[in-house]
């Protein structure tokens, strides 16, 4: 029993050293602290705490989050690893404002965070690349400066007071906001923070200590680089090395929605922390959103499906001479040989060339018909608005925050569908349209005999709607959208407005050959619905005088039987 007594003890002992541990692993004096308004920036502040945690840092991490976030939501960043505290939003008090500053200043609830002697506060939009555990040893209130003298609120140091709340709670209506939210506000409360010193943060404990604690400490740009004024520059304005804290601050273009990975260079930091996303709760690794693997899947396959289609009813429509256009296409070449041995000169085709398009098409009775000369200007207006409706359409249905590439691909994928069927469409009525005009001409020139006549001594095929002249231009503006976004990769820009430029370099460029091809396929869809028509009349009227051959030849014959 006295040997028994020992072990039991220091089982005990050594629990009791777990579950405090495991006390301590939850809450710590000091905290990092984050917002959330909704599930917008949910991976916003999942990319926040991956990254705080990479740095090797155990502090609390505590999101509060209002109640437009949803249940997922808070179960998700529970799992990341972040205390989840509900609050309810603090209403602006500023009439004048952006419609998005309605809650802003909820932010001014972290300063009521009691539960801690301190806490870093840090925006959504924010990633830190190196430890900043010293940030914990600034004053009463830290914040860095940015253009104008104004401090920015997206990364701030404070020490929490009911007393200090309050007295800004009070305040809230009285004090201007130049921006109409949170940030005006703490500007005009801490009016003196531009003449603050600068936060040191390598002084010993001993000089901390023996120093009064200060009000206002201004933070160095390391512990909130502005990727704005990177872009100005195309570099930091400190160095890259020593960098602790990045924040996008580009308004609508945030690391989390696809196309900005595109043209921002700093987010490629962010996109990799990203890819690092464990899988906390089933189908949430490297960022993904479980809800939204369904419709990435339809958004990926239904575009094909669409194509498949088309181009199955484009056989069903031309299945009953595909096998037979070979075998003329061949007999016309030997029958054209034939002529010219014969007659020693080349012999002209009326049909419609397919590198060449005329203005122009004489029908078999003898009417001759002119393409509109308004037709061109229409379809390349067309072509161009049904290109911007097209990019419109699939960057809508493009989810925001798919990966880089994955939001690339599938925003060419659906433009390239929605203009092929919208444009397709398009050159569809402009055949029925030179269809109905062939009517009319022949109508007005209605000469019987002209059509059995002319169809000996001409030789004419139906052109496919898939001709090659349709693919060319088909694949060449295919090819020029891709390479145009492409331009400031191929030639390794990495500035913002450089990269800007060589895009509507490449869209000008593009821009070019749709008009170009616009007009060209516009023309030789109206010269194929004349065409079609003329062919359907001519086969008619062989129909008509074959059967009518064929009657007489059996008249005669049943009367020299008489």
């Amino acid at each position: 029993m006295k040997s028994f007594t020992p072990f039991l003890c220091l089982l005990v002992f050594s629990l009791s050293i777990q579950f405090e541990s495991s006390l301590g692993s939850k809450r710590t004096d000091v905290a990092y602290v984050t917002l959330l308004y909704g599930d917008e920036f949910l991976l916003g502040v999942r990319v926040l705490g991956k990254s705080i945690r990479d740095t090797g840092s155990n502090k609390d991490m505590v999101v509060l989050v209002s109640d437009g976030v949803s249940d997922f939501a808070n179960n998700l960043l529970q799992a990341d690893g972040w205390i989840v505290e509900k609050i309810s939003l603090l209403e602006n008090p500023n009439q004048v404002r952006p419609k998005r500053f309605w809650g802003v200043y909820t932010k001014l609830k972290i300063f009521n965070m009691t539960d801690y002697k301190k806490v870093v506060y840090l925006d959504a939009d924010t990633i830190v690349v190196k430890n900043v555990e010293e940030l914990f040893k600034c004053g009463k209130f830290c914040a860095n400066l940015k253009h104008s003298e104004r401090l920015n609120s997206g990364v701030m140091v404070l020490e929490p007071s009911e007393a200090l709340f309050n007295d800004m709670m009070s305040k809230v209506k009285t004090l201007p906001s130049y921006t109409g939210g949170d940030q005006g506000f703490l500007n005009s409360y801490y009016a003196g923070f531009p003449n603050a010193h600068v936060f040191e943060p390598n002084m010993t404990p001993e000089m901390l200590n023996a120093r009064p604690v200060p009000e206002m400490e201004r933070l160095s740009t390391l512990y909130n680089a502005d990727v704005g004024l990177y872009m100005l520059a195309n570099k930091w304005m400190v160095d890259e090395k020593e960098l602790r804290v990045i924040h996008y601050t580009l308004g609508p273009l945030k690391p989390w929605d696809w196309w900005t990975s595109w043209l921002v260079k700093p987010v490629d930091v962010w996109q990799n922390v990203r890819e690092q996303l464990e899988e906390s709760l089933p189908g949430t690794g490297g960022g993904q959103n479980p809800n939204d693997d369904f419709l990435l899947k339809f958004l990926l396959l239904l575009p094909f499906c669409a194509i498949l289609f088309c181009c199955y009813r484009s056989f069903l429509k031309n299945q009953g001479y595909f096998g037979s256009f070979c075998r003329s296409s061949l007999c016309d070449h030997i029958r054209h040989l034939y002529y010219r041995i014969k007659s020693g000169g080349p012999l002209a085709y009326a049909s419609i060339s397919t590198s060449t398009i005329n203005s122009s098409h004489q029908l078999s009775n003898g009417a001759q018909y002119k393409v509109p000369t308004y037709l061109g200007g229409i379809s390349v207006s067309v072509c161009l608005m049904v290109a911007l409706v097209s990019l419109g359409l699939a960057l809508l249905i493009v989810p925001r925050q798919v990966t880089p590439w994955t939001g690339l691909f599938l925003t060419y994928e659906w433009t390239f569908t929605i203009f092929f069927i919208l444009f397709g469409g398009y050159l569809h009525l402009i055949s029925e349209w030179g269809k109905i005009m062939a009517h009319r001409a022949a109508s007005s020139l209605a000469h019987p005999g002209s059509s059995d006549d002319d169809s000996g001594k001409r030789h004419q095929r139906p052109m496919s709607s898939c001709d090659a002249a349709t693919w060319f231009y088909g694949l060449g503006m295919a090819f020029l959208a891709v390479a145009a976004p492409s331009l400031p990769y191929l030639f390794g820009a990495t500035a913002l407005f450089l990269r800007l430029g060589l895009m509507v370099v490449g869209g000008i460029i593009l821009a070019s050959f749709m008009t170009y091809a616009s007009e060209h396929l516009a023309i030789r869809s109206f010269l194929r619905g004349l065409e079609e028509w003329d062919i359907a009349k001519r086969l008619t009227m062989q129909r008509f005088t074959t059967e009518h051959h064929t009657r007489w030849k059996k008249s005669a014959g049943e009367t020299i039987g008489i």
